[in-house]
C-alpha cells in the first residue's frame, strides 16, 4: 500500500516538475526530427548555383563526352585543383567544443578515482541465522557456559550436561553429565588443539575430558574453596578463577599442578583472558576491580602482585577481550551500574577511552578481520552492538533475545558468533562478515548448527 503511494507521488511530483526535459518515444520519421542551421562562413554561393542551376546540365554532357577512364580522371583532378570537388551544397556547423575544465587537474582526477578506493560497507543481517531451544541454561551473570574450539566444535553447558556440536559433520553429543552433588557446570573453556576441554564445577573442583575419545582425562583439586566460573587456557596451563577471589594456574602434565596463585579480588573472579602473546593475563571480578597480571614475574613461592590494578569501573566485570590487531589494548566491560566499555594501554595502565553503552555489558569479542568491536548487553534491549574502532561509532544493533545476552562465542574463522542467553535460546549470527581468504576460496557445503534437532538435551 505504501508502495503503491509512494509512486503515484513521485509520478505526481514529475507531472509538476518545471523545466523538466521529458523524453518521448519517436512514433515516426516526421516526428522528433533534430534540427541543422546552416553555417554560411562556411559555404560557396556562387559553386551552389552553379550546382543548382548548370551543374545537371554539364554533368549530363560530360557523361556524353567521357569516353575513357583517363578522361575521367583528369577531370577529377582538375576539379579538386581549382576546388570544384564540392560534395555539399550547404555547410553545417561543427559540433561544440568540449567544455572548459574548470577544476584543476589534478583534483578532478582525485575525485574520478575517490569511489575505487572507498571500501563498500558490508551487509550486516539484522536478524540470527537459526535459533535454537537450550533449556536448563544457568541464568548467572557471573558464569562462561559457552565456547567455540579451535577444531570447529562448539561447547555449552545446560545444567549439569555438556554438549558438543561438530561442525564438520553437523553432529550432536552429549560430552558429561555431572552428578548432582558436584555440579551444575560453572564455567567451560577449549584447550588451544580444539581437543581437550576444561569443564569448572560448583564444588571447586575442574575436570578435564578429551572430546575425541569422550574420556575424562583428570580432576584437578585444591584450587578453590567455592565454584570455578572463568577458565583460561595459556598452552599447557589452564587458569581457574573461582568465587573465592583467588587465580590459579594449573600445568596440566604434572601431577602437582598447582604452579601459580594470583590474589587480589576481594569478591567472585567472573573474567578471565590471556592476551595473544600469552605474557598478560587480565581478570575481572564482582569487586569491580580489573586486574592485570605479568607472566614472566609470576611466582610459585609467593602470591603475584599485579602488574596494574585498574579501579574505574563501577560494577562487575565480567566481560574482557584482547585486541588482535594492537598490542597492550584490552576492552573490558562493566556490569549494570556502570555499562561503560572501557580501552586500556597495559603497557602503562592508561585508561585511552570509555564509552557509555546505557545497558549492562555482559561479553565483548573482537572481529578477527576488521577494526570492530561486538558488545553483548542486558536490560532493556538485551541486544548485541557492533562497535567500529577507534571511532567507536555504532555500525549495528542486533535484537532478538528476550533475556539478558550472557555468553558469546566466535567461531575459529571469525564470521560467525553464538550467543546463549536466559531466555534458553542459543542464536547464530553472521555479524563479522567473511574474511578475504574465505571469498577467493572454492565454495563448499556449510553445516547449520543443530540442524537436525529442535532441543539440546
Amino acid at each position: 500500500m505504501d508502495a503503491g503511494m509512494n509512486t503515484s507521488t513521485h509520478l505526481k511530483a514529475q507531472a509538476r516538475c518545471p523545466l523538466q526535459e521529458h523524453f518521448l518515444p519517436r512514433k515516426n520519421s516526421k516526428e522528433n526530427l533534430d534540427r541543422f542551421i546552416p553555417n554560411r562562413s562556411a559555404m560557396d554561393f556562387d559553386y551552389a548555383h552553379f550546382a543548382l542551376t548548370e551543374g545537371n546540365k554539364s554533368g549530363k554532357e560530360d557523361e556524353v563526352k567521357v569516353s575513357s577512364p583517363s578522361r575521367e580522371a583528369y577531370r577529377k583532378q582538375l576539379a579538386e585543383t581549382m576546388n570544384l570537388n564540392h560534395t555539399r551544397i550547404l555547410a553545417f556547423r561543427n559540433k561544440p567544443q568540449a567544455p572548459l575544465d574548470l577544476l584543476p587537474t589534478d583534483h578532478s582526477s582525485s575525485l574520478h578515482h575517490q569511489p575505487k578506493s572507498v571500501k563498500p560497507r558490508r551487509y550486516i543481517p539484522q536478524t540470527s541465522e537459526r535459533t535454537l531451544d537450550a533449556p536448563d541454561i544457568v541464568d548467572d551473570f557471573y558464569l562462561n557456559l559457552l565456547d567455540w574450539g579451535s577444531a570447529n566444535v562448539l561447547a555449552i553447558a545446560l545444567g549439569h550436561t555438556v554438549y558438543l556440536w561438530d561442525a564438520s559433520t553437523g553432529s550432536t553429543s552429549e560430552l558429561v553429565t555431572i552428578d548432582e552433588e558436584k555440579g551444575p557446570v560453572t564455567s567451560i573453556n577449549w584447550a588451544p588443539d580444539g581437543r581437550h576441554v576444561a569443564v569448572g564445577l560448583n564444588n571447586s573442583e575442574v575436570q578435564l575430558w578429551d572430546s575425541g575419545s569422550n574420556r575424562q582425562l583428570r580432576t584437578l583439586k585444591g584450587c578453590h574453596q567455592s565454584r570455578v566460573g572463568s577458565l583460561a587456557w595459556n598452552n599447557h596451563i589452564l587458569t581457574t578463577g573461582g568465587m573465592d577471589g583467588q587465580i590459579v594456574n594449573n600445568d596440566v602434565r604434572i601431577r602437582s599442578h598447582i604452579v601459580e596463585t594470583y590474589r587480589g579480588h576481594t569478591q567472585e573472579v567472573c573474567g578471565l583472558k590471556w592476551s595473544g602473546s600469552g605474557q598478560q593475563l587480565a581478570s575481572g571480578g564482582n569487586d569491580n576491580v580489573v586486574h592485570v597480571w605479568d607472566r614472566s614475574v609470576a611466582s610459585s613461592n609467593s602470591t603475584t602482585q599485579w602488574l596494574h590494578r585498574l579501579e574505574e569501573h563501577t560494577s562487575a566485570v565480567k566481560a574482557l577481550a584482547w585486541c588482535p590487531f594492537q598490542a597492550n589494548l584490552l576492552a573490558t566491560g562493566g556490569g549494570g551500574g556502570d555499562r561503560t566499555i572501557k580501552f586500556w594501554n597495559t603497557h602503562t595502565g592508561a585508561c585511552l577511552n570509555s564509552v557509555d553503552t546505557g545497558s549492562q555489558v555482559c561479553s565483548l569479542l573482537w572481529s578477527k578481520n576488521e577494526r570492530e568491536l561486538l558488545s553483548s548487553h542486558g536490560f532493556t534491549q538485551n541486544q548485541l552492538t557492533l562497535w567500529k574502532y577507534p571511532s567507536m561509532v555504532k555500525m549495528a544493533e542486533l535484537t532478538g533475545h528476550t533475556s539478558r545476552v550472557l555468553y558469546m562465542a566466535q567461531s575459529p574463522d571469525g564470521c560467525t558468533v553464538a550467543t546463549a542467553a536466559g531466555d534458553e535460546t542459543l542464536k547464530f549470527w553472521n555479524v563479522f562478515g567473511v574474511p578475504e581468504t574465505t571469498k577467493k576460496a572454492a565454495p563448499k557445503a556449510v553445516h547449520e548448527p543443530f540442524s537436525h534437532v529442535n532441543r539440546i538435551r
